[in-house]
C-alpha cells in the first residue's frame, strides 16, 4: 500500500534521478528463514529516507546490502547506476556503535582512513581541522575517546565518515544509544550538515518521532519476511526547525505514521509462532 501526501521537502531538487534503486531483492541466509522477500525501493538524490518496521524486518540487512556489505539472494541493486561495489568510494556507513578506536586522539581516529590512503600529512591534518569545526569538536581534537560523552563520541563517527566525502550516507540506528535530550540535539546537527553537504540519506530507526523529524519519506517493512507495507512523504515545512516538534502538524504526522506501523505489528502477531523467528 502506497500512501501519497505531498512533500514540503527542498530536497525535490533532482528527485528523478535514483542515486539508490533496489529491484526485486530478496535475501535468505543459508537455509535460514527468508529475511527480506521482493523488495523495491528506489531513492532520489537528496532525499533523506528512513526505514521503520519491527524487529526482524530486515531493515539493517537491507541497509548492508545497499553498501554492498552483503549480497541479495535475488534482485538487484544500483548506487548511482552502478553496483554496490562499485559505488562504495560515494557512501559511507555509520553504525549504532561508534566504534572508535580507544588508543588513538580524535584527531586521529577522523583521519584514519587518510591515514591508510597515506595522504599528505598537511593535507591530512587540515582536512581532519575542517570536519571536526564541521560537528563542533575543535576543542577535544586532542582527547581520547574515554573521555567523551556517548553524543560526542557519534559525532566523531558522523566527522570519520564524512572523510571521503560521500555524496550517500548509510545510517544504522546511529543515536539510538543516545538518552532522548542528546538524540534531538543530533538530529538537529544531522539535518543542518544534511543540507549544507546535500547527501542523498538512508537512515534505520526505531522511532517514529524521529524519522517523521528527519524525513523527506519514511518506507515501513512488514516482517517475516521483510516487505515493503507503506511508503509515506512526510507532509513538514522544510527546512525543518527544531520547533516544529511542538506543532500540532508534528503530532499529526507522527500519529499516522504510528499507526501504519501499530497495523503491521497487529498483523506479524497473528502469525503463528513458527512464523515470527
Amino acid at each position: 500500500m502506497i500512501d501519497n501526501a505531498e512533500s514540503h521537502s527542498a530536497q525535490t531538487r533532482n528527485a528523478s534521478i535514483p542515486e539508490i534503486l533496489l529491484g526485486g531483492v530478496s535475501k535468505q541466509f543459508g537455509v535460514g528463514p527468508q529475511v527480506l522477500n521482493d523488495v523495491s525501493v528506489k531513492v532520489a538524490k537528496g532525499e533523506f529516507v528512513s526505514l521503520l518496521g519491527p524487529s526482524g524486518c530486515g531493515k539493517s540487512t537491507l541497509l548492508r546490502i545497499v553498501a554492498g556489505l552483503t549480497a541479495p539472494t535475488s534482485g538487484a541493486v544500483t548506487v548511482n547506476g552502478m553496483t554496490p561495489a562499485n559505488a562504495r568510494e560515494m557512501m559511507s556507513f555509520i553504525f549504532q556503535d561508534a566504534t572508535l578506536l580507544p588508543w588513538r586522539t580524535v584527531a586521529q581516529n577522523v583521519g584514519l582512513g587518510l591515514e591508510l590512503e597515506h595522504a599528505a600529512r598537511q593535507w591530512r591534518e587540515e582536512r581532519v581541522q575542517r570536519l571536526l569545526k564541521l560537528v563542533g569538536l575543535t576543542h577535544v581534537s586532542d582527547q581520547y575517546p574515554r573521555q567523551l560523552s556517548g553524543g560526542m563520541k557519534m559525532r566523531v563517527s558522523i566527522a570519520r565518515a564524512l572523510v571521503s566525502r560521500p555524496r550517500i550516507l548509510l545510517m544504522d540506528e546511529p543515536f539510538a544509544a543516545l538518552d532522548e535530550m542528546n538524540r534531538d540535539r543530533l538530529n538537529d546537527e544531522l539535518l543542518r550538515l544534511y543540507r549544507e553537504q546535500l547527501w542523498t540519506v538512508l537512515f534505520v530507526t526505531h522511532s517514529v518521532a524521529e524519522a517523521v523529524y528527519l524525513s523527506t519519506r519514511i518506507i515501513i517493512l512488514a516482517a517475516h519476511p521483510g516487505r515493503v507495507a507503506h511508503v509515506r512523504s512526510v507532509d513538514l515545512p522544510w527546512p525543518r526547525e527544531a520547533n516544529i516538534r511542538f506543532s500540532a502538524e508534528f503530532e499529526s504526522q507522527v500519529a499516522s505514521v504510528s499507526r501504519l506501523l501499530r497495523g503491521v505489528q497487529a498483523e506479524l502477531a497473528q502469525q503463528p509462532i513458527g512464523e515470527q523467528r
